[in-house]
């Protein structure tokens, strides 16, 4: 068992410490291509997962369910632990809500359990990603328009691919090929650019940043256990929804902050420690999940 759950975690986190080695060498600039993959690759592999003629999105309405209350039970716990720490809400919630589903989720969701694992975990990125840029962003800015959400390409890759799914439409394979191929460069790059993203991070609230980075997976372990005593999922269903509440949170979090001036520096410190922590609380979630 310990073999295996280092040979999957291995290769996410051998190229993450790349990204975070070539980062402090050669500091290269990458926000084009983070661009790039936010806007063309990550929609495709999302496109291509949810257009898949073997996708039925009926199948996984329990498990966007038991995904959307493990992200809100998570800000729950997050606002509860905020006010009983005396640290601003807005500060903690997202950290606490949002991990980081795409950058580790969705290569991970591969590597532990084939590939037949990314349409639910591209349906639980759907949840999370859906929710961030929307309920997650007024958090930090009332002002934002919710229903300008579908302007987000990932967003409307999520939409256009369920309506191609459920209208039964069969995209030409050659086309569907090509969707796949780009889709194919988000996950590697993803991983790569967190590595060099966390080299950016400053870590000037340590305190903060391991309490976030303990609390984050535990309340996600524990949400997920108690969901899955109650909404009934099939066996590799539950294993992804416990991975999924062990991840840390997402580096997108620390844009987020930056964008809306939210404390930045101590969201950096959450991200950049709950990541490092993930080599202790993934391996506990795979072991009870495998």
């Amino acid at each position: 068992m310990l073999i295996r759950i280092v040979s999957i975690l291995f290769p996410l986190f051998a190229i993450t410490a790349l990204g975070y080695f070539v980062g402090k060498r050669l500091k290269p600039d990458l926000s084009h291509a983070n661009k790039l993959n936010m806007d063309v690759f990550v929609p495709a592999l999302v496109f291509a997962a949810l257009a898949n003629k073997e996708f039925h999105i009926s199948e996984f309405v329990p498990l966007s369910i038991a995904t959307l209350v493990v992200v809100l039970g998570s800000g729950a716990a997050g606002w509860l632990l905020a006010r009983a720490a005396r640290v601003e809400v807005r500060t903690l919630v997202p950290p606490m809500m949002f991990n980081n589903c795409g950058n580790l989720g969705l290569p991970l969701a591969v590597l532990a359990f084939g590939d037949i694992a990314l349409a639910p975990a591209v349906v639980m990125f759907m949840v999370s990603n859906l929710l961030h840029f929307s309920f997650g962003a007024w958090m930090l800015d009332h002002r934002i328009k919710l229903w300008t959400v579908w302007k987000v390409p990932s967003v409307l890759a999520t939409l256009s691919g369920l309506a191609v799914g459920i209208a039964g439409v069969e995209v030409w394979p050659p086309l569907m090929i090509a969707i796949k191929m780009l889709g194919d460069i988000s996950i590697p790059l993803m991983l790569f650019a967190l590595g060099v993203r966390l080299t950016d991070s400053r870590i000037t609230s340590v305190g903060l940043g391991v309490f976030a980075a303990v609390a984050r997976p535990l309340a996600g372990m524990l949400l997920a256990l108690a969901v899955i005593q109650v909404i009934p999922l099939p066996p590799r269903e539950q294993a992804l929804l416990l991975v999924f509440g062990a991840l840390p949170p997402a580096v997108l979090n620390y844009i987020f902050a930056e964008r809306y001036h939210q404390e930045p520096d101590k969201v950096a410190s959450m991200v950049l420690i709950g990541n490092v922590a993930a080599l202790i609380f993934l391996p506990v979630a795979l072991a009870m999940g495998l």
